[in-house]
């Protein structure tokens, strides 16, 4: 080769290697032109910036200033890269927020004719809309606009970029709008397009037409934009280059986008939370390049594991279907996915065994199968396991939430994470957990473990962080001077055996910020090094122990902690942290003296506090008042007296407020009037006088109003029943009510308990009760009645209720109770025949009013119905014949009224003792052995004159034994055919019975009859 050809050669390399030195701003052969450096001075004028970021842009050649890039053969300016180096987040905005750079964009970036690149991502501009000029910026090809701080709509005129490559609006809470999306079309060589977070909500339903008009694009993400309804698509697909697509976190609502598994080029596809639905396509698991799927979070895709993982999966790294309904046995097939790091599949409804073919997943790091219905044993998985980590070892096998546990887990000697927690696990822990030396995460919280846990499976743990075996019956064996090789920062071991003295080996861990001790078997005092440690945890829960003493006042713990102290011996005053927490649950202890006067004082920003179940006395603290962020106050069953100060008003955030059970007296103050968030309102069990305040009406969220035994007066008013739809539970009873029944009580729709007995009622009671729709249905779904709910702390509702004259507290089965208690007022009229319609009514109590009339003939249709008091009343007729069916009725009280005839003497009326029917003198009443006189038209049943002779009388007595020894077992074996008949019943019927206090011996033995025969023939 000649030395002229080697020549050319040389100058072709340095060419090419000064277009690419050029492009990156490094060196260049030519200067700048003197118009792009004036028109970057006049752009740079425009900008504020604080950090003097643009202090290089001085100077005659623009091609050596800071974010400024030239074509190395012409000079011209044709890249400005201004992005901020330390992007904007929560965590670095005080550190870097100085770098932003800010003010106006001039248009002086229009004279740059050659502007290929800009980039102005993560600054602050003060919410402006994006130029319009822009899009007159024709030879650009990357434009990065994203989290800028831009506003407003973006303008339509970018789609006059028809060389533009890479386009970047995303934005900050959808500060940047687009009104349609047709302009986008225009870009027609767009490889690469994100508008995440921008308000897409307008664009309608072509937006996926619009781009399959982009036939280069490669990438797309749209997560966040407020998409909705369905993902229509019909006709060819033209995403041939299609590899990256993230359309999560929006609202789609259809089936899965059918036309993504015609895209082969697929590498990463996101569509989780939103709300598809219908079946996971088969085709997934062959696109031959996907490496990530996320579908988490739709909560109604389906797909049965046999054929999910019927595919190939060969490259799948990634797969997450967190939160769906996948269902059936994981195959063996998925031994296949060689490639696959993540496995979530957490909350589906898998069953069966984990597949010993798990074994060739050796790059698995995290395997999550929490939340399903799987069971089988793992030993042939992790043996085959053990053969992998010889071959190319696990890095972090994460969060593996299996069961049950091996002894043979030991040998993941590289495992990091390891989460079992929310299973049904049971058996031992495994001595071999101790030589998980590089375990960071132990969680085995909420299953049925059992067993001594040693020093041994702790033995090498020196790396571990986070210790979780709370909810299981596991009992801590150590020695008294044992030393954990682990400082852990979370250290959750509520409901394992700790005691009985308080752990000393906790003087050991200087880290730790989270502690759960309770219900551990733990007695004696707190001891004093405690405290010394204390001030670090954001989480201290010792409750459902048996800690005695008194607690250090002020006590040390970390600002806004959470706190729980509840259900000890504590004593003496009730103390105050040291510093603001959120949090204080000092309930059922025996603390006394009053509430500290600057109670609310110390702890503005309290948001739970329970003082229930002590000795405190004295008045209400008016600083409570102060206390704006409260959404939950207990102050129940104490000694506290005085009235209830009216800055309780302030508290506006309220949402339970319990000062039940205590000697607060006075008129209720008109400022809880102020409280319209309030959900449950307890002023039972006290000393209040005077009307309902007329301001209660403007808490229009309330769902229960107790202001039981009280001296309360006036009449009910009428806007109860038109200003709570909620409401749930009305017990005013024992107080001094007067008047009639308000007819608008029957708008309530959601009432469940009416308790209104022992007032001074009149009239008679409204046929507009049938309105009471939630008595009128069979409440079968129990919902634990929640309120104040703050991380994971509630109050939960209760109620006492007055059944067979006895009172019942109901707590966990309260949202089941339906009752009617009008007893012992005035009431006057016929039996309501209203009532009948309330087929889901357990409870009626009617009984010492002046109520007359016959009890309908359809009482028999209330077959939820447990207990009936009707006595007292001027009730006669007969006993309709259909109470007989009641089988759920254990209680009944007919007791001195005007019934006449016979008795129904066959089902559930024949278990019922002579003292249901006293004081009927006209009543038949065999158990007593007294002939009836006359016939009876409502039984059916022909009398017997007394002079009948003997044996006739004989006759009687043995057709009698006869027929309530058949109406006995008529009683017993009807619901038992109907339960064998339909075995899903059984459990329903016995689940029930369970629900009523009170339940007969018979009805009692015979379920448990029924459970034992059910459990040996299964």
């Amino acid at each position: 080769m000649g030395k002229f050809s080697v020549l050319v050669m040389v100058l072709a390399i340095l060419c090419l290697l000064s277009r690419e030195f050029a492009c990156n701003g490094d060196t260049h052969l030519a200067g700048c032109s003197e118009s792009d450096r004036k028109a970057l001075i006049d752009f740079k004028n425009g900008l504020n910036d604080p950090e003097n970021r643009l202090s290089s842009w001085r100077g005659s050649d623009c091609c050596d200033w800071r974010g400024v890039g030239c074509d190395n053969s012409t000079g011209a300016v044709i890249a400005i890269d201004l992005h901020n180096p330390h992007p904007y987040n929560s965590d670095s905005l005080s550190r870097y927020g100085f770098w932003n750079l800010s003010g106006e964009i001039n248009p002086a970036l229009l004279r740059l004719k050659s502007l290929r690149n800009l980039d102005l991502s993560f600054n602050t501009f003060p919410e402006i809309p994006i130029p319009e000029f822009f899009g007159s910026l024709k030879e650009l090809r990357y434009l990065n606009l994203s989290k800028a701080g831009f506003n407003g709509v973006i303008p339509t005129n970018l789609g006059n970029l028809s060389r533009l490559q890479y386009l970047d609006v995303s934005s900050e809470l959808f500060s940047l709008t687009v009104d349609n999306l047709q302009w986008v079309a225009g870009l027609g060589n767009l490889r690469n397009l994100a508008m995440k977070h921008v308000d897409l909500s307008m664009v309608g339903s072509d937006w996926i037409r619009v781009l399959n008009r982009l036939p280069f694009l490669t990438e797309l993400d749209l997560s966040g934009c407020s998409l909705s309804g369905f993902v229509p698509f019909t006709g060819s697909v033209n995403f041939t280059s299609l590899s990256v697509v993230d359309l999560s976190f929006n609202s789609l609502n259809s089936k899965f986008p059918d036309w993504l598994v015609n895209i082969t080029s697929l590498v990463s596809l996101d569509l989780g939370e939103n709300s598809l639905h219908e079946r996971i396509p088969l085709g997934i698991s062959e696109l031959p390049n996907l490496r990530y799927l996320n579908l988490e979070g739709n909560y109604n895709l389906t797909a049965d594991c046999s054929q999910l993982f019927w595919g190939s999966w060969r490259r799948i790294e990634v797969l997450n279907l967190d939160n769906n309904r996948v269902h059936g046995k994981l195959p063996d097939s998925i031994g296949n996915m060689t490639s696959l790091v993540d496995f979530n599949m957490f909350s589906n409804n898998i069953e069966g065994g984990i597949p010993s073919s798990i074994s060739s997943l050796c790059k698995l790091s995290n395997f999550d199968l929490a939340g399903n219905n799987l069971t089988g044993s793992l030993p042939e998985f992790l043996e085959g396991t053990k053969n992998c980590i010889s071959r190319s070892p696990l890095p972090n096998l994460m969060f593996m939430r299996l069961s049950p546990i091996p002894a043979s887990l030991g040998r993941l000697s590289l495992l990091r994470e390891l989460g079992l927690g929310g299973n049904e696990l049971n058996g031992t822990l495994p001595d071999t957990l101790g030589q998980f030396s590089k375990l960071v995460i132990f969680d085995v919280s909420n299953n049925n473990l059992m067993g001594n846990v040693s020093e041994s499976h702790f033995s090498k743990l020196s790396n571990l962080k986070f210790l979780h075996l709370s909810s299981n019956s596991l009992v801590l064996n150590v020695s008294s001077n044992w030393v954990p090789p682990f400082q852990v920062r979370n250290l959750d071991m509520g409901s394992c055996q700790l005691g009985p003295s308080f752990p000393a080996w906790l003087t050991t861990q200087k880290e730790i910020m989270y502690l759960d001790f309770s219900n551990a078997s733990i007695s004696g005092a707190i001891p004093n090094w405690f405290w010394d440690l204390s001030s670090n945890l954001s989480l201290l829960n010792v409750s459902h122990n048996l800690l005695q003493g008194q607690l250090p006042n002020p006590f040390k713990v970390a600002p806004f902690a959470d706190v729980d102290f509840s259900s000890n011996l504590l004593q003496g005053p009730i103390p105050l942290p040291a510093v603001e927490i959120e949090l204080l649950d000092l309930s059922d202890n025996q603390f006394s003296g009053p509430i500290p006067a600057n109670f609310g004082e110390a702890m503005p920003n309290l948001i739970f506090l329970s003082l229930s179940g002590n000795h405190i006395k004295g008045e209400i603290a008016t600083s409570i008042g102060y206390m704006v962020a409260l959404s939950a106050l207990d102050l129940s069953r104490n000694n506290l007296m005085g009235s209830i100060p009216s800055s309780l008003g302030n508290c506006s955030f309220l949402k339970v407020l319990d000062l039940g059970s205590n000697n607060l007296s006075g008129v209720i103050p008109w400022s809880l009037g102020q409280l319209k968030q309030l959900q449950t309102l307890h002023l039972n069990d006290n000393k209040f006088s005077g009307d309902i305040p007329l301001s209660l009406q403007n808490c229009s969220s309330l769902e229960t109003i107790d202001l039981g035994n009280n001296k309360l007066s006036g009449i009910i008013p009428s806007w109860i029943g038109e200003n709570f739809a909620a409401l749930r539970i009305l017990r005013l009873r024992s107080n001094s009510f007067s008047g009639r029944l308000p007819s608008q009580l029957t708008n309530l729709s959601s009432l469940q308990v009416l308790d209104l007995a022992e007032n001074n009622l009149i009239g008679s009671i409204p046929d507009s009760l049938a309105s009471l729709k939630a008595m009128a249905k069979i409440q079968n779904v129990n919902q634990y009645l929640l309120y104040g709910n703050y991380r994971g702390r509630y109050y939960e509702e209760s109620l006492v209720v007055s059944v067979a004259g006895q009172p019942l507290k109901y707590t966990k089965f309260l949202s089941l109770v339906t009752c009617i208690d009008l007893s012992s007022n005035n009431l006057s009229g016929e039996f309501p025949e209203a009532i009948m319609q309330l087929l889901g009514l357990m409870f009626l109590n009617l009984s010492v009013n002046h109520i007359s009339g016959h009890i309908p003939k359809g009482i028999g249709d209330l077959s939820e119905l447990s207990s009936l008091d009707v006595s007292n009343n001027q009730l006669s007729g007969g006993i309709p014949p259909s109470m007989s069916s009641l089988s759920f009725l254990s209680y009944l009280n007919l007791s001195n009224n005007n019934f006449s005839g016979m008795i129904p003497s066959y089902g559930q009326m024949a278990t019922f003792a002579e003292s249901a029917f006293s004081g009927n003198p006209f009543l038949c009443v065999f158990p007593l052995r007294i002939n009836c006189k006359g016939g009876n038209s409502d039984t059916g049943s022909p009398a017997e004159d007394t002079d009948k002779d003997e044996r006739g009388n004989d006759f009687i007595d043995q057709w009698f034994y006869l027929s309530v020894g058949l109406g006995f077992a008529a009683g017993i074996l009807v619901p038992y055919v109907v339960i064998a008949i339909k075995n899903p019943w059984s459990d329903a019927y016995f689940g029930f019975v369970d629900r009523i206090i009170g339940m007969p011996l018979w009805m009692r033995n015979n379920r448990d009859i029924h459970r034992r025969n059910e459990r040996r023939r299964r």
